[in-house]
């Protein structure tokens, strides 16, 4: 076996390294504090101008024209406000930040203790040898010790460019320790494009060179993703409105002062307006403009940019459990609008662990266990399988290398899974590794040149006579067109393979669902522009079954009912294509398998009519991949991608979505948007429900929070004309605020992810708005009957009879109970936001924390009538005078009912959710 021999460092060693040398993590970058952020916010504009008017307020309240009471409680209130909003986006930003960083930490595979680990980088030390491998990303500076790489080294130079490294020669001293391009000299945080090698670390951590430009390398795109475009958008609108609406509230207000309680007299209009009654005047100016910004602030929805923040923290362990890991905003908002999905079969609608099933030899017979096999071919064929293989035997059984080289070599442990115990395993020949092919997706084979020793074995003496030995695997269609003779079972060379019959038997194996790799070996060497050799001679071909996942067939189902149209990417021939895809479902509805080959002769205008059609791309090819998303993009379709290999990355970064396996190389995660950690298809259909989710959480979020605007605008800017100053006072509406920003956040950021959102609707389109004609019936309709709910308890004189002490209506009882009624009616509407549906309990209890936040906005509300007093122009109420208020806020509920029942049924057909 390649790399037979490498210990590496033993469990004292690493503790002794790490004690002399540190360890391999980098500091962490620096991050906006929580008061850095609370000082961010206290340097908005309005804020500014709201602390000026605050103090004009102090100073008449200290010469008797102003309550110095309000002023305070203003000025608390705008802090309290402000703090809880930036603790509570802190808080949330810090926890996805941390759970993204913990969840997507790089590993490698490390020898250590005679045997393959694979360990977190972070915890590389000082002398390990680090397997490498393409799709790698090399943890720490070092030299290669055995074999060579193409290494992309863009994170440093910029370069997208592959630079070659080899092994250095004896006695090695590098000159510039920071020369990338020292073929002898591999760096932290380039990834392998190309090459297997062992690299010897020498630098680890702030040691390395990427360590040390670490804070200069830190990735400083921050990319708005459509749905934060779309609020940020909503957000501007609105706060536009509300600077109109609050001029007009302002204005209103004066009018009032100067106009109305002056009896429309002109006289005392003027007396109003002189020099000497200047404090009067201004107090009412100072405070027409503490009204307009508050109002501002109640009507701005600063909540929204910090919505999403929120709900993908609170959604982030749930994900995570459902082993989805968000790398970019923009992925999983995405995901829940997906139209067309590639998917890889192998490891994802497969288990991609590999089962041997059997071995075809060239004659051609089937053997169905390695021992099966005569002895001389069956020696030659451990030979071969051994040799070619970066695969090992550990202790749990065969370890790294790829899944069909750990196959093979478990095809020859099959019987004895030890090399002490089984001769097959264990080398019985002295050989160099001369030259290599890797195998990649491209070309569909791999080769490896080895020099013999002058005693090697007898039965390879039939292959070679020149000491020298290639062995080829690959796909059977690529080797076999190359194949002139084959081994019999007594290891002698025969001319006149049969290719027609032994294709016959691989057709059958592969309409059973089994992968076939063919083996072969030749005298000749390596050619120089890594063409596959001449003259091989066939040694035979593997089976071996990857088998289906058992919830990849429920979650294709659930993928096409949700919409998407689900197309199978497979590099099998088209017989093992049709079997998988087959029992998997990805072939009803007149869907067919087409190759790769066939795709290509396709004109761009033809592939775009057949895309709806295709249900399989057999022997694809990584270039096929971004030809198809830029095909269904021109569409208008929203695409999905998913990749684990190197050849993978450019097809995941051009994809709306790209999703990279977990078990994938770290280009592929890099250029994606989502990983999905235990690369099951499963996974993918929760990522497109989170994505749903989240979509539909923001959009409950913002049907409350501007039915809450819509009324309190309304019910502000009439006060005056019905001869109330603050029908609402600045304080209470401050406390508004909180409500429908801060604590709405919180209740609406946690609603449950449930399967209907699959199973009975549509993607979103790329362009839907994000306030839909639903949302604006609920918003207008339920806000405006909240204003005249509350203009109604203000007017009629029955209303003022309830709230009565010693026998009289009490004008502060009144107000009390007016300020609670408005908020009880905001907090009942919050139901009336969560669903659509008639049932407003409809899974209410997948969200605890909506039901936790409307109890607390109660409890809070009814404490503040006894605690707030003067600030908050509150008394007690009693306890007959709280069920009034309580059931008569209630009514929005069976108002919106009746919403729903009389408009629901013809929104839902014209405009259905």
């Amino acid at each position: 076996m390649k790399f037979e021999g490498i210990s590496g460092l033993n469990s004292r060693q690493v503790e002794e390294s790490r004690r002399l040398h540190g360890t391999n993590e980098l500091p962490p970058p620096e991050e906006e504090s929580f008061w850095d952020k609370l000082k961010d916010n206290f340097g908005d504009p309005l804020i500014k101008i709201l602390c000026v008017a605050l103090g004009i307020t102090m100073f008449l309240a200290l010469i008797g024209y102003a309550d110095w009471v309000e002023g305070m409680g203003i000025a608390v209130a705008v802090f309290l406000a402000t703090f809880v909003s930036t603790y509570s986006e802190y808080k949330n930003e810090s926890s996805f930040r941390k759970l993204q960083e913990e969840a997507s930490r790089a590993e490698n595979n490390v020898f250590r203790n005679g045997q393959l680990e694979k360990i977190h980088a972070a915890d590389v030390v000082v002398g390990d040898q680090v397997l490498l491998q393409a799709g790698d990303k090399i943890p720490a500076d070092g030299e290669l010790s055995h074999g060579d790489l193409h290494v992309n080294q863009v994170t440093l130079t910029g370069e997208r460019d592959s630079v070659q490294k080899k092994v250095p020669s004896l006695g090695f001293v590098p000159e510039d320790k920071s020369n990338f391009f020292d073929e002898n000299l591999c760096f932290r945080g380039t990834v392998i494009d190309d090459g297997e090698a062992i690299l010897k670390v020498h630098s680890i951590g702030s040691k390395t060179f990427y360590g040390q430009l670490h804070d200069e390398l830190k990735d400083v795109e921050d990319r708005e993703s459509p749905l934060q475009g779309k609020l940020s958008d909503l957000a501007d609108g609105v706060a536009n409105f509300a600077y109109v609406g609050a001029s007009l509230i302002a204005v209103s207000f004066m009018f009032k002062q100067i106009v109305l309680d002056n009896n429309y007299e002109l006289s005392k209009i003027l007396e109003y307006l002189t020099y000497s009654n200047w404090q009067v005047a201004l107090h009412d100016i100072v405070t027409s403009v503490i009204l307009a910004i508050i109002v501002i602030v109640v009507a701005v929805p600063e909540g929204l940019p910090m919505m999403i923040a929120i709900v993908l923290s609170l959604n982030m362990r749930k994900l995570l459990k459902a082993k989805v890991l968000v790398r970019k905003l923009l992925g999983i908002e995405t995901a829940g609008s997906l139209n067309i999905l590639f998917v890889d079969k192998t490891g994802t609608l497969t288990k991609g662990v590999f089962t041997p099933t059997s071995f075809i030899s060239g004659a051609p017979h089937n053997f169905q266990s390695f021992l099966e096999i005569p002895s001389v071919l069956r020696s030659v064929l451990a030979f071969s399988i051994r040799e070619s293989t970066s695969a090992f035997i550990g202790e749990q059984g065969p370890v790294g290398g790829n899944a069909s080289d750990r196959a093979l070599l478990q095809f020859l442990a099959s019987h004895s899974p030890t090399p002490v115990t089984n001769e097959y395993l264990r080398e019985d020949t002295e050989c160099h590794t001369k030259n290599e092919i890797l195998f990649n997706s491209e070309r569909k084979f791999s080769s490896i040149q080895l020099t013999l020793s002058k005693d090697y074995p007898n039965y390879l003496k039939s292959i070679t006579k020149n000491n020298t030995i290639t062995i080829v695997k690959g796909a059977p269609d690529i080797i076999l067109n190359h194949c002139a003779t084959f081994l019999n079972g007594d290891g002698k060379v025969e001319r006149n393979l049969n290719v027609e019959a032994l294709n016959n038997r691989l057709n059958e194996e592969s309409k059973k669902g089994i992968r076939v790799i063919a083996i072969a070996v030749t005298e000749s060497e390596i050619k120089e522009d890594q063409s596959i050799p001449s003259a091989l001679t066939l040694v035979g071909v593997m089976g071996i079954e990857d088998e289906i996942r058992r919830e990849s067939g429920p979650a294709i189902e659930t993928a096409k009912r949700a919409g998407i149209q689900v197309v199978m990417i497979t590099g099998d021939r088209k017989e093992t294509a049709t079997a998988v895809a087959s029992q998997l479902g990805l072939l009803s509805d007149g869907k067919t398998v087409i190759t790769s080959q066939q795709l290509q002769s396709l004109s761009e205008e033809k592939l775009q009519e057949m895309v709806s059609t295709i249900g399989v791309i057999s022997r694809a090819l990584p270039t096929d991949k971004s030809r198809l998303v830029r095909a269904c993009q021109k569409l208008g379709l929203v695409v999905g991608m998913t990749g684990d290999g190197v050849n993978d990355s450019a097809a995941l970064q051009q994809a709306d979505v790209g999703f990279a396996m977990g078990s994938g190389s770290e280009v592929a995660k890099e250029a994606s948007d989502i990983v999905i950690m235990d690369d099951n298809f499963e996974s993918i259909t929760r990522a497109v429900l989170f994505g749903r989710t989240v979509f539909k959480s923001i959009r409950k979020f913002i049907v409350f929070q501007s039915t809450v605007n819509c009324a309190s605008l309304l019910i502000v800017f009439l006060g005056p004309f019905f001869g109330f100053d603050f029908p609402l006072t600045l304080i209470q509406l401050l406390w508004v605020n909180l409500v429908m920003d801060t604590l709405a956040a919180m209740a609406f950021g946690g609603e449950p992810a449930l399967e209907r959102y699959m199973t009975e609707e549509k993607p979103i389109k790329r362009d839907e708005a994000i306030i839909s004609v639903q949302m604006w019936s609920s918003i207008l309709i339920n806000g405006f009957f909240i204003a005249v709910m509350c203009v109604i308890a203000l007017l009629w004189p029955p209303v003022r009879e309830l709230f009565v002490r010693n026998g009289k209506p009490d004008e502060a009882v009144f107000l009390t109970a007016f300020f609670a009624f408005f908020i009880f009616l905001t907090n009942f509407n919050a139901f009336n936001a969560r669903t659509h549906k008639i049932n407003i309990f409809d899974h209410i209890f997948g969200n605890s924390g909506f039901v936790w936040v409307v109890l607390i906005i109660f409890v809070v509300q009814i404490t503040f009538t006894y605690v707030g007093g003067n600030v908050l122009r509150t008394v007690g109420l009693t306890f007959h005078e709280w069920i009034t208020v309580i059931a008569a806020s209630s009514v929005i509920i069976p108002f919106d009912l009746g919403r729903k029942l009389l408009l629901g049924p013809y929104l839902d057909k014209h405009y259905p959710h």
